[in-house]
């Protein structure tokens, strides 16, 4: 059951740290195909050994080269790709996402004629078959599959709620309940793609955790 101090710690963390990820990189998560391919392209970043913010660089870098669509994703070069996650300081694992990156657009343009509004129209709307479609696209896998779940419930909402592993882990160091049901009874619909957020950032960022813990105490 919801108690109030829960309630305070949910509104502390939506006012301090409930940006999505999405919004960090500047994508505004609409169900139409080009905010739907950059989400995707973004959690494809996110999901690797990397931090978020480098993620989100090479992200608005991706797309200010051009490549915000699968279309134009697919028509640059192989070193365009590179050279764009050079900028966005996303070299670890430059090459290979770069490849994987136009084998991903390839892939949503011949299946789904790239727009992953068609991908959830052949899962039913069904979660876990959308899950399983978006795992097929290189680079992807299960922790990206969350990621853009966890991010687009707000405009797919037979998702909602979502919060996966890691938004769980935030809410168990916060103290607050582990159940996704029980979660989203302490924010209204259109708060879930950013409590996820905040939650994941408690998760990864014990400051975040103290920093919620202090400013809940003091209300």
């Amino acid at each position: 059951m919801a108690t109030k101090a829960d309630r305070e710690k949910v509104e502390v963390l939506l006012a301090s740290h409930g940006r999505t990820y999405a919004e960090d990189a500047g994508v505004r998560v609409r169900n139409t195909p080009q905010p739907l391919y950059q989400l995707l392209v973004l959690a494809h970043l996110l999901s690797a050994r990397i931090k978020a913010s480098v993620a989100g660089d090479a992200a608005r870098a991706l797309f200010a080269a051009g490549m915000r669509d699968p279309r134009h994703m697919a028509d640059a070069t192989w070193q365009q790709r590179v050279d764009a996650l050079g900028e966005g300081h996303y070299r670890r694992y430059d090459e290979r996402t770069a490849t994987q990156l136009g084998d991903g657009a390839e892939l949503l343009l011949e299946q789904y004629g790239g727009d992953l509004r068609n991908l959830r129209d052949r899962a039913g709307e069904d979660v876990e078959e959308e899950k399983r479609l978006l795992r097929e696209m290189p680079g992807v896998g299960p922790v990206g599959a969350d990621i853009f779940l966890r991010e687009a419930q707000g405009v797919w909402p037979e998702a909602a709620p979502y919060f996966d592993g890691k938004a769980v882990q935030g809410a168990t160091r916060l103290g607050l309940p582990e159940s996704p049901r029980a979660l989203a009874r302490l924010a209204d619909p259109e708060d879930y793609p950013a409590l996820a957020a905040g939650l994941v950032r408690s998760a990864l960022d014990q400051h975040v955790a103290d920093d919620i813990a202090e400013h809940a105490a003091a209300h």
